[in-house]
């Protein structure tokens, strides 16, 4: 049956909505200048008057992207923001992502969340064991990545090693998009392979310029030996277009903004237990990726992030959440620029709306609008440290146990109910989560704690029968715990005794990663 011409027209004016979103992440080992890029690129895109940068001090260091009290005071990134602009015709979704390797899983959220990466290189130091690590997250959802090599304007590595190192490093083709003018202090611009547009940062470079004869002469071989850009290629993920730049003399930031323009990918399909939601779709669906609670500590708020996958969303729909069933009122959906906000009217797939809500959802959570579809590939991962908490005042005990369960929710940390009754336990990737927490609890609920080691160093998730689990959990009491969802734990002291245990359960099974956003492990 063909389409009426209403139902057409609505169609067309779908596509063309979703066709302008570009939603990515920036990704990066520590110090590459991530943040910094952050900035100026909002800059470039007139979402912000001055870019501020982690060199600065006072008031200047306060960097939009960076706006939680731990953060400023570090000059790192311990939580995504989120921060929405036009550019060029297109609607960005960027989310700027924790560089720093105690937030991991964070950032794999984050990824489930976007179309595409920009990879930050040091020009300097070039593929660093965090890079490398955040890449293998995006190839395996096969994430088309973008590659800025920063820091031109310093002493760097010779460009076509860089390149070759990214080929070996990461078996990735590279299609050098811009190549630099000049070296180091001598860092003037970029020439542009697609356009051969010279892009200078101030006056131009005549000719016969030292710095424009090299140029010269360089071009030659790239032209000649490397590989020219592919689209089809950069879509599955297999090659990789190269920028060369300093984001702090804000030289190449332009040219990779047109470049997501010109062909960053537009809404992809995403993985659903059943099958791939494409974002043409005319049904609204989303997928919760992210929690922030206290984001306005005068107002308590609790914020889920999520990523419209399908459709077009609108003020005051009701979408079915479908992990109770119910639905939910979107009474004030909105868009962020980090801590600021503005009234969502409408979004569209690709884009990230902000929903202010009381607990409700949760990370993984889907919303359609009927269709019982659970999204997939957001993870836990079983943590690596593991620590009691220490409440320093016992008249604080009820306000503890609130606020461990809204910043668990929130994936700050996980939480562990002991089944035996002791102090719960919170599970951590890295030691610096423990210092947001602490952090946090102090500014936010006004609790102070302090943490004690146990005598667990690993923890694994239980499936089985029913039967089974309670036998095990009986005779295991003081191993085990429940997570924040209600699901056994089991708590092991050393990798030989979770081996032990495993090779001596063979009815059950022991996972280090857990599905969110399924019922299943």
């Amino acid at each position: 049956m063909s389409e009426s011409p209403l139902t057409s027209a609505s169609h067309k004016a779908l596509m063309q909505e979703i066709a302008k979103r570009r939603s990515f992440a920036i990704i990066s080992h520590p110090d590459a200048g991530k943040t910094t890029l952050t900035e100026r690129i909002l800059r470039a895109g007139g979402a912000i008057q001055m870019a501020g940068n982690v060199r600065a001090k006072g008031e200047r260091r306060r960097t939009r992207s960076d706006w939680m009290g731990i953060e400023r005071d570090r000059g790192i990134s311990v939580v995504t923001s989120v921060m929405t602009f036009e550019y060029g015709g297109c609607i960005f979704n960027l989310l700027d992502t924790p560089g720093h390797e105690d937030f991991s899983e964070d950032t794999y959220r984050t990824l489930t969340a976007v179309d595409c990466a920009v990879m930050v290189i040091d020009a300097a130091k070039g593929i660093e064991e965090r890079t490398r690590k955040l890449f293998e997250i995006c190839r395996l959802r096969d994430i088309p990545i973008v590659t800025f090599i920063n820091k031109m304007d310093r002493e760097a590595q010779d460009c076509f090693g860089l390149l070759d190192e990214i080929s070996a490093s990461l078996a990735l083709d590279t299609a050098p998009a811009t190549w630099p003018i000049g070296r180091a202090a001598q860092f003037v611009g970029t020439y542009d392979l697609r356009t051969r547009a010279k892009h200078f940062i101030a006056a131009p470079l005549p000719d016969d310029d030292s710095r424009m004869v090299q140029l010269a002469e360089e071009l030659e071989l790239v032209e000649g030996a490397l590989s020219p850009f592919d689209h089809d290629g950069f879509n599955e993920g297999h090659l990789t277009p190269v920028f060369f730049g300093s984001a702090m003399k804000e030289i190449g930031v332009t040219d990779l903004l047109d470049a997501l323009v010109a062909y960053g990918p537009a809404p992809r399909a995403q993985p659903a237990e059943t099958r791939e939601v494409k974002g043409d779709e005319p049904g609204v669906t989303a997928l919760v990726f992210k929690i922030q609670a206290n984001m306005d500590p005068n107002h308590r708020d609790r914020i889920a992030f999520a990523r419209v996958c399908s459709g077009r969303l609108y003020r005051g729909m009701r979408l079915k959440h479908v992990r109770s069933g119910k639905q939910f009122a979107l009474h004030t959906p909105q868009f962020f620029f980090a801590r600021e906000r503005q009234l969502a009217e409408e979004a569209f797939a690709g884009d990230v709306v902000g929903i202010p809500n009381h607990g409700t959802l949760r990370i993984g959570d889907t919303l359609t609008e009927g269709e019982d579809l659970r999204f997939t590939g957001v993870p836990y991962f079983a943590p690596e440290i593991l620590r009691r908490v220490r409440l320093d005042d016992a008249m604080k005990a009820k306000k503890l146990r609130q606020a461990l369960v809204e910043l668990a929710e929130e994936g700050v940390v996980q939480l562990f109910r002991p089944q035996d009754g002791l102090a719960p336990i919170v599970g951590v990737v890295g030691v610096l989560q423990l210092d947001v927490l602490q952090s946090r609890l102090k500014a936010e609920y006004g609790v102070a704690i302090g943490f004690e080691s146990t005598p667990f160093t690993m923890a694994r998730w239980i499936t089985g029968q029913d039967k089974a689990i309670e036998a095990f959990s009986l005779a295991q009491r003081s191993a085990m715990a429940d997570d924040i969802d209600g699901d056994p734990v089991f708590l092991a002291s050393s990798a030989f005794m979770l081996r032990r245990t495993i090779d001596m359960t063979p009815d059950l099974t022991f996972h280090d990663i857990k599905q969110i956003g399924t019922q299943k492990i």
